[in-house]
């Protein structure tokens, strides 16, 4: 492992923290206009975080070591995520290393950490949005992996890089019937995931309707500050899984030269405009379910991976 390939993996990982409050700012933008308001600026996220890292934090009477450290845990980790994903270039040491399956875990080590955070304090609401994050999390974790699993079965490994390069070898667009349910499965649980409309709305003040906001309300300053971000770049993560699996096209297979690399950056962008705008019609003619049927939401999205691996055994494509 060279020291370019390792500056080239820490401007990967660098280049999504940067991004992610970009693609917030440009979702909650979308919706405003969608919703014939007034938008808040781009660099709104941005604001908010700058605002959070000048204040001074307040901190429970009974916070144990726990509650302080999970908001570095969670950021750290999706960090971490970031550096597994492909986003511009699959030439990357960290994404060679882990695949898919651990890119999941991750994802489950940070819900952890954040409910157990919530209970810490012991608040109705932190131990209510707990609860109620590990009940998505409970359903939303297999039906992710019966979505790689079509990716998995398709391209013969479960490490991102090798499945874009199966997906590139292609060389065009195939319309494949298993990837079409799968994809569809793929979105319902992004949306669950990342707390978004009809599961959840990151825009409430509801308390008792709230899920990943009710776990955060004992948090400031700084703390609140690496949450905030740590759940942005959790959906710019989301979105580059999407596209690894789905829209693979423009990611750079070797970096030895500066125009791919520069060309899959403007298409990132591209791509991250159009599922930021997508994302934001999703939510925008869509109403927020009760809690009790998020189940049923997540298990609709279980079984169209399911059904996708099924028609992939069935027709081979």
């Amino acid at each position: 492992m060279n020291m370019i390939a390792l500056l080239r993996q820490l401007a990967e990982a660098l280049l999504a923290v940067a991004l992610a409050p970009l693609l917030a700012g440009w979702v909650a933008q979308c919706r405003a206009w969608l919703q014939n308001r007034s938008a808040p600026s781009l660099l709104q996220p941005y604001r908010k975080l700058r605002k959070l890292f000048h204040k001074d934090a307040v901190l429970a009477e009974h916070a144990s070591p726990l509650f302080r450290i999970t908001p570095y845990v969670v950021f750290g980790t999706m960090v971490l995520a970031a550096a597994i994903i492909p986003s511009v270039t699959t030439d990357m040491p960290f994404a060679r290393v882990a695949d898919a399956i651990a890119l999941v875990g991750l994802f489950a080590t940070a819900r952890v950490f954040m409910a157990l955070a919530a209970m810490d304090i012991g608040t109705a609401f932190g131990t209510l949005g707990a609860r109620r994050e590990m009940m998505v999390g409970f359903l939303a974790e297999p039906a992710l992996l019966m979505v790689l699993f079509n990716a998995f079965l398709m391209y013969g490994s479960t490490a991102l890089p090798t499945v874009v390069h199966g997906a590139l070898a292609a060389h065009g667009l195939i319309l494949r019937p298993s990837l079409a349910f799968a994809g569809v499965a793929f979105v319902m649980v992004l949306l669950a995931e990342n707390g978004r409309i009809p599961i959840d709305n990151p825009t409430t003040h509801l308390e008792l309707t709230m899920i990943h906001e009710a776990m955060l309300l004992e948090y400031s300053a700084l703390h609140l500050a690496l949450m905030e971000w740590a759940a942005w770049l959790k959906l710019f993560n989301y979105a580059c899984i999407g596209f690894a699996l789905f829209a693979p096209w423009g990611i750079a297979l070797h970096a030895d030269t500066t125009s791919p690399l520069l060309l899959a950056l403007a298409l990132l962008l591209l791509k991250l405009a159009v599922a930021g705008g997508a994302l934001a019609v999703i939510e925008t003619v869509s109403a927020k379910l009760r809690v009790f049927r998020a189940p049923e939401f997540l298990s609709t999205a279980f079984l169209l991976a399911v059904l996708g691996i099924l028609v992939h055994l069935q027709l081979r494509s």
